[in-house]
């Protein structure tokens, strides 16, 4: 018998596609173990894309945690997992659930889970969100102090697309400052952060500031609850997406470039999030870019 309130996540040891699986458990109220996965080889990888096709089961290509118990559904994200998740969702006489679109493999798993931005085709079992999935928790890792007013700045790092420029950061940092006189101001870096950027950030004088090369916490879901205004760098839709869906801070995004990225994914959310009014692209100006996208909703009738 399947546990009803407990589902299987495989693991491919990213964060961000093991949140999004973990987002999804706690929107539906399921507990859950992980099990990490991953391909014997890299061409075993390539197989699993014609095996797949051709419904073959190759259990020889992966490898996993070993595996006790019985599960409502096997949950996922990232290539590394989807042919994996397939093949234990029938072993084990359970549903398949694949988070993001699994671009490469058959779409018939019970459910997918994914974004706008990837165009998914209407299909009956493909969930699709205006946002990374994410679920937002504050840990009261930073507190405000009574009847102050806050402004919260998120520094992420270089995409494949574009590098943070530091002369660019800081001149849109000194108008930000310059913006908010009576405020009390919180930053935060990330892993991706460049050095020579953390170097930039400490000329200016933030009330609390959390470098992550010294300091490994993620204060962002505090910084959503206290925070009248945030903004954070267009280098991340999962970032972006925590800040469009908790909170009531008016979302400002800092361009990379001085302009928006279009042509790609991030480019496709951030004008479609910008068109909705749950952001504004930082040009000098503020808006009040407060809508917030609740995703709880979008699962009501999601059932395994």
């Amino acid at each position: 018998m399947r546990n009803p309130h407990r589902l299987l996540i495989l693991s491919d040891g990213k964060p961000g596609h093991v949140n999004q699986s973990i987002a999804f458990a706690r929107h539906l109220g399921y507990e859950y173990d992980l099990c990490r996965t991953a391909f014997t080889s890299r061409f075993s990888k390539s197989v699993s894309y014609l095996a797949d096709r051709f419904r073959v089961k190759l259990e020889t290509l992966f490898t996993t945690d070993e595996i006790d118990g019985c599960y409502r559904a096997v949950v996922s994200a990232g290539s590394e997992t989807y042919y994996a998740n397939r093949l234990l969702a029938d072993k084990l006489g359970t549903k398949s659930v694949a988070i993001m679109l699994p671009q490469g493999y058959r779409l018939d798993y019970d459910l997918i889970v994914a974004q706008q931005h990837d165009n998914p085709p209407l299909r009956k079992n493909i969930l699709s969100l205006p946002i990374n999935l994410t679920y937002v928790e504050p840990q009261g890792l930073v507190t405000p102090e009574p009847n102050c007013r806050y402004v919260s700045i998120i520094i992420g790092g270089n995409s494949k697309q574009v590098d943070l420029e530091p002369k660019l950061l800081e001149q849109q940092l000194q108008r930000i400052f310059d913006l908010f006189p009576g405020h009390r101001f919180w930053l935060t870096t990330s892993r991706r952060t460049p050095a020579e950027i953390e170097v930039m950030l400490k000329k200016f004088s933030f009330d609390r500031a959390i470098y992550y090369s010294t300091e490994q916490i993620n204060p962002i879901p505090d910084f959503l609850q206290h925070s009248e205004y945030l903004f954070l760098t267009a280098d991340s839709s999962s970032m972006i997406s925590e800040a469009v869906s908790f909170g009531s801070a008016a979302v400002e995004v800092l361009p990379l470039s001085g302009a928006l990225p279009t042509g790609d994914k991030l480019g496709r959310m951030l004008s479609s999030l910008c068109q909705t009014g749950c952001l504004h692209m930082f040009d000098g100006t503020l808006a009040n870019a407060t809508r917030k996208i609740g995703l709880s909703q979008h699962f009501a009738e999601v059932c395994l």
